[in-house]
């Protein structure tokens, strides 16, 4: 372990982690140094919604209700549990429901093209694997949201459309759209990549159905926490029961503090962690082999066909808030989705 330590201390954060501690620190110098290419991004952005305001690009128009669930920051915010959140209420509703996703880093033969929870995850990437998995519905990825959904449609039947991200993707027309906010690193710096995390302004917020935060929210804000419901075995999903070993923590995550907190809360005797980027794709190498391994969910659907027997991942669910149940389901109602 304590090699594993040392190897994981000396490891150089790179240019791009280095900027996203910028985003997150007021006055730091590297971000202002970035406000050119911020302007850039600024101006190529507004002028793309203002040639989707005045039609002069399409946009597709879906034959049943499409629900966007996206953020205007860059970085995991927690869309994901809220995603399967959203179709399992729906499903509770009787709602045949589709999910469409870009799938970051996946590499499939062609696109569209539809995941199932057995997929390969350098095929179907990380998170649609996983939402597949998680929801029984089926998941269809592809950087075209319109073919996406016609794909879905010639397969299925659907009643309903969940985008996972695409807020910005303004060639799909959208019933409802759901913004993601992490509450506890909220804007960071506030200012559009790459000088901040934003892809969008926070003026966005006024314009999207409801913003829901992930984590500590006001008594007023819809809301939901990321809350355990058990560790697993990465190899072949046995529960795994507390007391639990000490070990070390990997995750290539967004907020991987988060899921640190978390498994401290669970009597987890951290000996040590490490941080992958997004979507990293694992090998072998990527994991200790003389302590017990614990990451998350969506991490260990890349590790189960080489994790060891000491490999656990925990799983978490959005628990709603007063709030967030009572305003979707009144949003829900008010666009005739239930």
């Amino acid at each position: 372990m304590a090699d594993w330590q040392d190897q994981s201390a000396k490891e150089s954060p790179g240019f791009a982690k280095r900027l996203e501690r910028a985003w997150f620190r007021q006055g730091d110098w590297l971000a202002y140094l970035m406000l050119p290419l911020s302007a850039l991004f600024w101006l190529l952005s507004a002028f793309n919604r203002v040639l989707f305001r005045l039609r002069l690009k399409k946009t597709y128009r879906a034959p049943v209700p499409v629900i966007v669930v996206g953020n205007i920051s860059v970085g995991g915010n927690g869309k994901t549990p809220m995603t399967i959140y959203l179709a399992e209420l729906l499903k509770q509703q009787g709602k045949r429901v589709g999910i469409i996703t870009r799938g970051y880093g996946a590499q499939p033969p062609y696109t569209p093209y539809l995941v199932d929870g057995q997929c390969d995850t350098q095929i179907g990437g990380d998170e649609p694997v996983l939402l597949a998995q998680r929801t029984q519905c089926p998941v269809v990825i592809g950087g075209d949201r319109g073919a996406s959904i016609e794909k879905m449609m010639s397969e299925h039947q659907i009643d309903i459309i969940i985008s996972d991200d695409g807020l910005q993707h303004y060639a799909l027309a959208r019933d409802i759209e759901l913004c993601i906010v992490d509450a506890e690193r909220r804007f960071g710096n506030g200012l559009l990549i790459p000088a901040g995390p934003l892809r969008e302004g926070k003026w966005r917020l006024k314009t999207v159905d409801l913003v829901i935060f992930n984590g500590e929210a006001g008594p007023l804000d819809a809301g939901y926490q990321l809350q355990p419901s058990g560790m697993f075995s990465v190899a072949d999903d046995t529960p795994l029961e507390p007391p639990f070993a000490s070990g070390v923590a990997i995750s290539a995550i967004g907020n991987p503090q988060r899921f640190e907190r978390s498994l401290a809360e669970l009597g987890v005797e951290l000996l040590g962690h490490r941080h992958f980027r997004d979507h990293h794709q694992y090998q072998v190498v990527d994991l200790p082999s003389e302590a017990a391994v614990y990451m998350t969910e969506k991490d260990a659907v890349k590790c189960r066909a080489f994790a060891h027997r000491q490999c656990y991942y925990l799983r978490v669910d959005a628990k709603a808030n007063e709030a967030l149940k009572q305003q979707l389901h009144s949003l829900l109602k008010r666009k005739g989705v239930i």
